[in-house]
């Protein structure tokens, strides 16, 4: 048993990487996106739409994972971005990512890429 965890939550199971491209807010979570980790995301999406950019690119190449608490966080997003006119973009989802969308019917709410070459405009 690890006694220094104990009572406390598990270390991050999820690392966001993040950075402006052309007029877009790319953001690369890696790792699983679920109840423990979603404020990792939902923080810098809040910060990007805050700051103004409304074009987000997720990045799910390194998504391992994806639970119904991770999907209301980028829905939310979705709701702001769409609002300030822009958009939430989705690329490179593993399969296992891929069917949680599929499953909800959500990934007919987001544009979806299969790759970043794709998702970038000109």
């Amino acid at each position: 048993m690890d006694r220094e965890n104990i009572g406390s939550a598990p270390p991050a199971r999820l690392r966001v990487e993040v950075r402006t491209v052309e007029e877009s807010e790319l953001l690369a979570p890696v790792g699983e996106l679920d109840h423990h980790t979603a404020e990792l995301l939902r923080s810098p999406l809040d910060d990007a739409l805050d700051a103004g950019r409304s074009r987000l690119v997720v990045d799910c190449s390194g998504l391992e994972f994806c639970d119904s608490t991770g999907l209301n966080v980028l829905l939310g997003a979705r709701l702001r971005a769409d609002a300030a006119g822009g958009g939430v973009h989705l690329v490179a989802m593993r399969p296992a990512v891929a069917r949680v969308f599929h499953i909800t019917g959500a990934e007919a709410v987001f544009t979806v890429h299969e790759t970043l070459a794709t998702a970038f405009p000109g």
